[in-house]
């Protein structure tokens, strides 16, 4: 069984990428090798994104946090107009991701991912404890 965190490298980060690639391919009109020059990736994998071939699985749950949208929207900003450092970027990931925490959504993934934990989870969930440790 996979450990809860590897989860959110699986699905949520990508979905991620996913949210922010098109937005600077719609939003600000940038072309798929500008993307992955400054999202730090190859050009094919921008297409895979755009594309939804890569990162699908949770791109609905990610969109379901309005907070997290608003702050995936600030880093796809700060690439487009070059002020982004990768320490803002890590920053915000790692917010996105605790806001999606306290909203539960995570732990609806889990559930949905890894269905062991769901009896388990029923009555508490463990994120926090997860994600913090």
């Amino acid at each position: 069984m996979k450990p809860p965190c590897i989860i959110v490298v699986q699905y949520v980060l990508p979905a991620i990428r996913v949210l922010i690639a098109k937005e600077l391919v719609k939003k600000y009109g940038l072309k798929r090798v500008k993307v992955a020059e400054k999202m730090g990736i190859a050009p094919a994998a921008v297409t895979q994104y755009l594309k939804e071939v890569r990162g699908e699985k949770a791109v609905k749950t990610v969109e379901s946090s309005v907070e997290a949208m608003e702050i995936i929207s600030n880093i796809a900003d700060g690439l487009a107009k070059d002020e982004a450092s990768v320490y803002y970027v890590l920053e915000n990931l790692c917010r996105a991701c605790r806001i999606m925490m306290s909203e539960g959504i995570l732990c609806v993934m889990h559930k949905e991912i890894l269905p062991a934990l769901k009896e388990s989870w029923e009555r508490e969930c463990r994120c926090p404890t997860l994600i913090s440790s």
